[in-house]
Order: C-alpha cells, then sequence, then structure tokens
C-alpha cells in the first residue's frame, strides 16, 4: 500500500543523503530514512526490555 504526499525537503539534506547513500531518487532516500526511523524506534523499545525478560538458555540449546 501507498500513500501519495507532497512534502518540502531541505534541498541541502536531501543532496548529503543522495551522495552519502548513493541512492538516485528522492522517494528511494525518504522510504530509506522512514526504515530507519522505525528500525531505531523499535530498538528503543527492545532495549527498555532489556534486564526485564528472562531467557532460557537451555530452550536454545
Amino acid at each position: 500500500m501507498c500513500m501519495r504526499t507532497n512534502i518540502e525537503i531541505n534541498d541541502d539534506l536531501m543532496a548529503k543523503a543522495q551522495k552519502l547513500s548513493n541512492i538516485k531518487t528522492k522517494k528511494a532516500i525518504v522510504e530509506e530514512a522512514l526504515q530507519l526511523y522505525v528500525t531505531i524506534e523499535n530498538q528503543k523499545k527492545l532495549r527498555e526490555l532489556w534486564g526485564k525478560v528472562e531467557i532460557d538458555e537451555e530452550a536454545y540449546k
């Protein structure tokens, strides 16, 4: 599912992102950035669980 939208993006920031990533299209840059954001936020939630979840290491042998 896709959503069409118009957004204003800082030209300098977009140019830096394209240069660093070698991604050619603005759409692909934005999608990559959104995926990275989601990944980082999910990692934050996992870190909040650190030490709160007991793992039975015997179950994985």
